[in-house]
């Protein structure tokens, strides 16, 4: 396996990690809103939080910025509970300028969840003679596993509410809510306090 296939397997395996869910969380909480025939707005709010993930994480990698661990582990999953919010707020899709918003919601957060891998991907590729190889083999595993979690999620919203018939404003309340549920006890459980 040569390095770019065994890093594009980190990105994917980080984001898919059950044991890490909190990316699993907010990609859940960006979705929540949408329905299958909503993929192109889904695909680019994912993709403007691996923007700003993929940003802070080279920065941080290259160590141009640092903060400490407990903050960053405290601030993911105040965006997670501040995304899962405004959805709970406004349970429909945002068109015109609420949309561009969301997309820099999304960039801006991905700044803060790109800080949050840094330190264990530092210390995977201080083995490496070049090092942005793999970061993009990374980055890259990471977009294609949250599109993974995009497509089970559309699928499953498919068949709730296209099929089964459950209302779309029930469906994205209790997705929203139980997220920001979790995101609570996320924030409750880190070490900041």
């Amino acid at each position: 396996m040569n390095s770019f296939e065994l890093y594009f397997r980190i990105g994917i395996q980080h984001i898919l990690d059950i044991q890490g869910y909190d990316h699993i969380l907010f990609v859940l909480a960006l979705c929540a809103l949408y329905i299958p025939r909503d993929w192109r707005k889904i695909v680019i709010l994912v993709t403007a939080f691996t923007i700003g993930h993929s940003l802070t994480l080279a920065l941080a990698t290259f160590k141009v910025i640092q903060v400490r661990s407990d903050i960053i582990e405290f601030l993911i999953p105040v965006t997670i509970a501040i995304t899962a919010f405004f959805t709970i707020l406004k349970p429909k899709p945002s068109a015109g300028k609420n949309i561009q918003l969301n997309y820099l919601l999304a960039l801006f957060f991905g700044l803060i969840h790109g800080l949050g891998f840094s330190n264990y991907l530092r210390e995977l590729l201080g083995k490496e003679a070049v090092i942005w190889k793999p970061l993009l083999a990374f980055n890259v595993g990471l977009e294609v596993g949250q599109l993974v979690i995009v497509a089970i999620f559309l699928t499953v919203t498919g068949i709730l509410v296209g099929i089964a018939g459950v209302n779309r404003r029930d469906w994205t309340l209790v997705i929203a809510s139980s997220v920001f549920g979790i995101a609570l006890s996320l924030m409750l459980d880190t070490k900041f306090w």
